[in-house]
């Protein structure tokens, strides 16, 4: 008989937590710590925040609204979800999601299986607890798309 994984327990302010695009992601659980099954973090959306719409082509995501009012974008269909809204995006569907509110929101996001996190962690910067994240600029953004066709994203950018 095999041995049980370890317990994970993180206390409230425990985990990465980094900056990216403008968004804080405080990691609870890693692909790493998960034996590749998932990767889950706690998002901070503040206000206008929020990714354009992409595709993955390699993880499941699902999402749990915390606290504040998320508008997400699946397809052509966008929804309101407030606290207690629960979304799973199977692989391939496009979507986006975003804080049009004026107060931060705050939603639980995983992946299955894990390893996506690793691309915010190439592109990202990590925050001290209470730091707040830089505004998103141009070569952050560019490195964000750099990164992601190695994970499997798909960005659909206007184009000017």
């Amino acid at each position: 008989m095999s041995e049980p994984e370890q317990v994970m327990i993180k206390e409230p302010t425990a985990g990465r937590s980094i900056g990216i695009v403008g968004d804080i992601y405080r990691f609870l659980a890693t692909s790493e710590e998960t034996g590749g099954r998932y990767s889950m973090f706690e998002a901070t959306v503040l206000p206008g925040g929020g990714p354009p719409p992409h595709i993955h082509r390699r993880e499941d995501e699902t999402f749990y609204v915390l606290e504040g009012v998320i508008t997400f974008q699946i397809g052509d269909e966008r929804r309101v979800a407030k606290p207690g809204t629960f979304v799973h995006m199977p692989i391939g569907n496009q979507h986006a999601f975003k804080n049009d509110s004026d107060q931060p929101a705050k939603m639980l996001i995983s992946f299955s299986p894990g390893g996506l996190e690793g691309m915010f962690f190439e592109v990202g910067k990590d925050l001290a607890e209470g730091e707040l994240p830089s505004e998103p600029s141009a070569e952050e953004i560019e490195r964000l798309l750099e990164a992601a066709g190695r994970y499997g994203i798909e960005y659909d950018l206007p184009t000017h």
